[in-house]
């Protein structure tokens, strides 16, 4: 089941929203369609962010996880470090500069997981891509 279309630098991933993280889903569906650049992790390994800054979804934790496996898109709702979404392309340890965190796996990437590393490198080596959400 596809529920959005995740268009990011150069690719295009189907995605579908995940069921145990109810309240993020209906928060960021709110804010769809949602435009933004991602750019490489500095902590967590390989990964690709949004930093939201101070931004307030208004959700705490559900279906949260430190270790998103590739495909998998989390949202840290912010508290002890700024709020961001995380998209894995490889092994990440979710972490920032005050320690691990948690994020709520809230969204699952179902096509173009063949062009995840190719994103998260160009991402490292050339810098800030474009990034954007939109339901399907």
């Amino acid at each position: 089941m596809t529920d959005l279309v995740i268009h990011a630098g150069d690719f295009t991933f189907d995605a579908k929203f995940e069921a145990d993280a109810p309240n993020t889903v209906a928060a960021f569906r709110a804010a769809m369609p949602f435009v933004s650049q991602i750019v490489h992790v500095r902590w967590s390994g390989e990964g690709v962010w949004i930093p939201l800054g101070e931004h307030d979804f208004g959700v705490g934790y559900e279906n949260h996880t430190c270790y998103p496996a590739p495909g998998q898109i989390i949202l840290y709702p912010g508290s002890i470090s700024e709020t961001e979404i995380l998209l894995a392309y490889g092994g990440v340890n979710f972490a920032s500069e005050v320690g691990q965190l948690a994020g709520n796996h809230f969204i699952t990437l179902t096509s173009g997981l063949e062009n995840l590393a190719t994103l998260g490198r160009a991402t490292l080596w050339k810098g800030a891509h474009d990034i954007r959400f939109e339901l399907k």
